[in-house]
């Protein structure tokens, strides 16, 4: 029965997205100045960053960089996320964090030319948008503790209730820790005095397991606070988003802070503690939320059409704009957890152009970010190429 529901509603939405072709062909005769002010955003990772700058000197990297920025460009997006802070380090001179390890092989190397500088630079003379894409809490994706250095804030809490040693996930900054805090804050307020960067903008990393903050709990009970601790977790993550957002709105009341939460919203407030909703609804968070929407139409579990639909119904903060993320790096790839549709990204060459077609039609949404631009503009084989050449066509 179940797999007779799953057909009948792929059917639906295939015939559904037929008839939302026909409906944009004719919006898209209405000219170009809606298109105009469509926001259209490309992640620029660490792993674009490492694997084409690693080695460079600056006039290189400085060509790199250019070439980078003319392909978006002539693609028609007009914001960057560019990853200036992956691991507890930086991508410009800092006098918080290390050189960014994985872009310059190690923390103590110094950084040739500032690359920051040059993508904000070379963007905004092609009318282009920078956002500072930091993960606030994330210190290594492993274990490993060794190439951390002693100019990384990390080493010296390393052992402490600051930060925590995953096993099979990684290093990662408790984020109830008030230090900690102050510490992303800081790295923050360095990024917007120095820096004509657009915005600030936080990946889905909050709480990276379920013990890295108990004694912080435990002396918040003592003290008297009778919260649980899903409740406790909540409020410790509202309450530093409020203090990002405030500074970034002191520095200059027209630079954007925003989140990509994950798309699944049961699992911002049973894993992650973070509290979408509220930062959807009330005033005092954020600019622009951008879930990630990493799912097909065929997906299971999480169809694309419908989680969307939930999420533009959530928002009810007219202050406050949808931007979702989507999964151009899936395109051609079996998507593992994606139960009967797990083979649409393959069968399919259209799915991106299909679901930025969905989106426009939605009241609250104002445009998209693809993960990510490796997926965009390296080799792609043929199922991706062509997607590639579809999502040209609609921009």
């Amino acid at each position: 029965m179940k797999k007779i529901l799953m057909l009948l509603f792929v059917v639906f939405i295939l015939i559904s997205l037929l008839k939302l072709e026909d409906v944009l062909t004719n919006k898209e005769k209405e000219g170009d100045a809606l298109m105009n002010e469509e926001i259209r955003g490309v992640y620029v990772s660490y792993i674009e960053l490492s694997k084409y700058l690693d080695g460079k000197n600056e006039e290189e990297g400085k060509q790199i960089i250019s070439s980078m920025i003319e392909k978006m460009k002539n693609d028609k997006f007009n914001w960057i996320f560019l990853h200036v802070r992956a691991f507890s380090d930086s991508l410009y001179p800092s006098d918080i964090y290390p050189t960014h390890y994985l872009v310059y092989g190690n923390e103590e190397e110094e950084l040739s030319f500032d690359i920051l500088q040059h993508f904000i630079s070379t963007a905004h003379e092609k009318g282009m948008q920078v956002h500072a894409w930091i993960n606030p809490f994330r210190v290594r994706n492993s274990g490993a503790t060794e190439n951390i250095s002693v100019k990384n804030p990390a080493f010296s809490y390393l052992g402490t209730s600051h930060v925590k040693l995953i096993p099979g996930k990684g290093i990662y900054y408790n984020p109830a820790s008030e230090e900690v805090q102050q510490l992303i804050l800081s790295g923050i307020d360095e990024i917007l005095t120095r820096y004509s960067v657009d915005g600030i903008h936080f990946d889905d990393y909050f709480y990276p397991d379920d013990t890295i903050d108990l004694e912080n709990y435990e002396a918040y009970q003592k003290a008297g606070g009778n919260l649980s601790l899903k409740e406790y977790r909540l409020q410790v993550v509202n309450e530093f988003i409020k203090k990002v957002y405030t500074l970034v709105k002191s520095k200059n009341p027209k630079l954007l802070f925003g989140i990509a939460p994950e798309g699944n919203m049961e699992n911002n407030y049973e894993k992650n503690y973070a509290d979408v909703l509220t930062w959807m609804q009330e005033e005092g968070y954020v600019d622009y939320i951008m879930p990630q929407l990493y799912y097909g139409f065929q997906n299971s579990a999480k169809p694309y059409a419908i989680v969307l639909n939930e999420w533009s119904e959530k928002l009810t903060n007219d202050k406050v704009f949808l931007l979702p993320a989507l999964a151009f790096y899936k395109t051609g790839e079996v998507d593992t957890y994606a139960g009967l549709g797990s083979t649409e990204w393959q069968e399919f060459e259209n799915v991106i152009a299909n679901q930025i077609r969905f989106l426009r039609q939605l009241p609250n949404v104002s445009g998209f970010s693809l993960f990510r631009y490796g997926s965009l503009y390296e080799d792609k084989g043929t199922v991706r190429e062509a997607e590639y050449q579809n999502l040209k066509k609609i921009l």
